[in-house]
């Protein structure tokens, strides 16, 4: 069976399959009981334990009837719920309808079901038409409980092929596009340029803006009131469509949580004229987590900027532990600067890959020193910082963070390089690599001269697309989540201009990549709680979470003044991780000023408010048998109490879970013991424990006595004595206060003025009424108790 069920033919898209609404996945741990279904499907170990809790519990109940058991048909159906179908088997692909209570059975499965385990009926469902016709009519039952499409009914859903081709594979529509869905987490944005987290393990997440802010969101997706940081007052930007200028990078030292220290890239403008890009480094305020220390920056590198684009703007560390900055080739069109351009010429540091180490300075005087194994560092032709070199407009790299089991990959930094006229490009970057430009636009020769050049010896891209597709790459990660495990390995990024997302996966035995496109899922596909699928056009940037998961930054009119900007996050409809193993505990976060909840903007298949499909009812549960021991039976248990245990011993009770139904039980217990407490023979039982109590309570006290005499001989006396007393002290004080307990509130009742000054008159009644009343009381007792006993003796 479960052969079938993972039987891989064709590309099938996907839906909505579990009963949480979400997608299946492949257990932990292997299943116990329903074993069919511990590869792929709807089930952790939690959730079959708790079905073949339920299966036992009617097994037991079938028992006590005397019915046939029908173990396997039943077992079949119950664990229906852990099939990769269930959503279909029970009609829960729609939220707003309500979910079957039995699993639709195809109509020769029902009959045979029918002939054998009607009687089963009742115990898998409260729905009073079924009990009736199972009870009646095989055919009518088998009507009700079939799926219009027969495909989807148990068990033809093993066996139909195109259902199972691909079950949990990523989603592929007719194109071959992989379907993908998104949630929003955050938005009101004006052109979000980056978002990173700082390595720390809080989990918070550090979103900056073009115009100069940075903001705190915490993993509850809040955003703190006052920024991070602010740069506004020395970014230089305009609310221009397009313009490239502004706050561009930003990077957390490796060592951030222990050092504070941190780094950004951002635009500048001196004397009104000049124009330049800065890298600088800060640090964290020392009384604020989640606030920098304007005080501290410190300038590290400065460089020129001939024209207003092309500012590169990439700040991230390699596992090397040193800083990498990626800059623009200076702007204008085709690197026009000096005889073969900035990004060929490796005296200038525009048009680079450079690599410095930020945990130390030079004896120069430089702000930081060069890593030894730079490739350029004793060519006199070149700057010690290059580390790579034609590049035309690196616009967002990321470092593979590798496969989470074999570590494959693990340091690869991938780069998307803007293209000029023709081509977009995806680069891995490698020590002492040249990229190209100006010489070539991708796979294709841009400048002839310098194209048929032989010493060029230039590394070509891994990937480039045309300008049909796309004019504008915006580079992004490989995904190495756990969310999502059909898309780990895939390095997915996207296009600014057309608003397209992309894949491309690695075959591992070539070396090659190969596309992967990448569109946003049907309706039917995202109909999951909270998804969406749909995104703002111009794609700014990706970013990757403290725990690997993928989100991309897009807006819907790119101006730095503009606060449309969003930030999604991917989602795969086909597979999910098995629940709970991607659960993060955020070490805690110390917040000092306001927060501001996160209100989703984009609006969802399905409205957020809607709770998911809920599982098959399972509100009764079977209780086990009572045991009945000797200290519950007394001497004088009367016939009638004596029938009453025996056939509750006999009979077992539903334990509902329903709060209702449980006050209903709790209700008609009361009763019984109300009518069995009329019984003389309760009586005498209820003084023989009292008698218990009092003896077990005196003998305590009188074991208390004894100590203290120990302590001081003077004040012996015998046990008998001690023991008569207390046990005349204490029958007198249980009477009194069995007599009064309605005239004392309990302790934890709510008392009014008007009680108070009740139970206040009450207790100043004079000595003489108090007297005549405990006589009187005395005396019903004493002919109650008298009663008793000659009832007893008459029987």
């Amino acid at each position: 069976m479960s052969g079938t069920l993972l039987a891989l033919v064709q590309p099938l898209s996907a839906h909505p399959q579990c009963l949480d609404f979400k997608p299946p996945f492949k257990p932990s741990w292997h299943l116990e009981f329903c074993t069919q279904y511990e590869q792929f499907g709807c089930c952790d170990q939690k959730t079959d334990n708790t079905i073949a809790e339920r299966y036992w519990d009617i097994i037991d109940q079938l028992e006590t009837a005397g019915h046939e058991l029908c173990e396997d048909m039943l077992k079949e159906i119950m664990c229906q719920e852990c099939s990769p179908y269930a959503a279909h088997l029970y009609d829960a692909e729609d939220p707003y309808t309500p979910v079957r209570e039995l699993p639709g059975l195809c109509f020769a499965y029902c009959t045979d079901f029918h002939a054998k385990c009607r009687h089963v009926v009742k115990y898998l469902t409260e729905n009073q038409r079924l009990q009736d016709t199972s009870e009646r009519d095989t055919s009518t039952f088998c009507s009700l409980v079939d799926l219009s499409d027969r495909d989807y009914c148990y068990p033809n859903v093993l066996k139909s092929p195109d259902l199972n081709s691909n079950l949990g594979q990523v989603a592929e529509d007719p194109r071959g596009c992989l379907q993908v869905c998104l949630t929003e987490v955050a938005n009101n944005l004006r052109n979000p340029v980056l978002m990173l987290h700082s390595g720390d393990g809080t989990h918070r997440m550090f979103i900056a803006e073009q115009v100069g802010f940075v903001w705190v969101h915490l993993p509850d997706g809040s955003r703190l009131e006052q920024p991070f940081l602010d740069m506004s007052g020395e970014v230089i930007t305009t609310p221009w469509l397009g313009d490239e200028r502004g706050f561009l990078g930003m990077a957390f030292h490796p060592k951030y949580r222990d050092n504070g220290r941190f780094f950004i890239y951002y635009s500048i403008q001196v004397n009104t004229e000049l124009e330049k890009v800065r890298v600088s480094e800060m640090k964290v305020s020392a009384h604020d987590m989640n606030m920098a220390d304007p005080y501290s920056e410190r300038a590290i590198l400065e460089i020129v900027e001939p024209a207003a684009n092309h500012n590169g703007g990439q700040l991230l560390f390699g596992l090397d532990g040193f800083l990498y900055i990626f800059t623009g080739d200076g702007g204008k069109a085709g690197d026009p600067f000096g005889k073969n351009g900035n990004a060929q010429n490796k005296t200038a540091l525009l048009g680079k890959v450079l690599r410095i180490d930020v945990d130390g300075r030079d004896s120069s005087g430089k702000q930081y020193r060069i890593p030894p194994d730079n490739p350029f560092l004793r060519d006199p032709e070149a700057r010690p910082e290059v580390y790579a070199y034609g590049v035309r407009n690196m616009w967002r790299c990321s470092v593979d963070r590798g496969d989470p089991v074999s570590r494959y990959g693990r340091g690869r930094i991938f780069c998307g390089d803007v293209g000029q006229n023709r081509y977009e490009e995806i680069d891995i970057i490698v020590k002492g690599g040249n990229y190209g430009w100006r010489a070539k636009e991708g796979f294709e020769c841009y400048d002839i001269k310098l194209c048929q050049d032989p010493s060029m010896n230039d590394t070509l891209p891994i990937f480039a697309y045309s300008h049909h597709v796309g004019k504008s790459v915006t580079g992004g990660y490989v995904y190495r989540g756990c969310e999502s495990p059909n898309l780990n390995g895939l390095y997915i990024f996207g296009d600014f201009m057309s608003g397209r997302i992309m894949a491309l996966e690695e075959d591992k035995s070539s070396g090659n990549w190969k596309e992967r496109r990448v569109c946003m899922g049907e309706t039917k596909t995202c109909s999951f709680p909270g998804l969406i699928n749909h995104h703002h056009k111009f794609i700014i940037s990706f970013a990757e979470d403290e725990a690997g998961e993928l989100y991309f930054l897009a807006t819907s009119y790119p101006s730095t003044s503009s606060p449309y900007g969003t930030v999604f996050k991917f989602m795969d409809p086909s597979r999910r991780a098995p629940p709970g193993k991607c659960k993060q505990k955020p070490l805690p976060v110390k917040v000092r000023g306001k927060k501001f909840p996160f209100a989703p903007r984009e609006l969802t298949l399905l409205d957020t408010n809607e709770k998911p499909t809920r599982p098959p009812p399972r509100k009764f549960k079977l209780t086990p048998k009572p045991t009945v021991t000797r200290s519950n039976v007394t001497p004088t248990t009367t016939a009638a109490a004596a029938e009453a245990t025996t056939s509750a011993a006999v009979k077992p009770r539903w334990k509902s879970l329903d709060k209702k139904a449980r006050q209903r039980n709790k209700l008609k217990l009361w009763k019984k013991k109300k009518a069995l407490n009329k019984q003389p023979a309760k009586a005498q039982t209820k003084k023989s424990i009292m008698r218990q109590k009092t003896k077990g309570q005196s003998k305590k006290t009188a074991a208390m006595t004894t100590v203290r005499d120990r302590v001081n001989p003077t004040t012996n006396r015998t046990a008998k004595a001690v023991l008569k007393s207390n046990a005349l002290k204490k029958y007198n004080s249980l009477k009194h206060s069995t007599i009064h307990m309605r005239t004392v509130p309990p302790r934890n009742a709510a008392q009014t003025p008007v009680g108070q000054k009740k139970n206040s008159i009450k207790l100043k009644e004079s000595a003489k009424q108090h007297q005549s009343f405990m006589n009187k009381t005395k005396t019903n007792l004493n002919m109650r108790t008298n009663r008793t006993m000659q009832n007893k003796l008459q029987e």
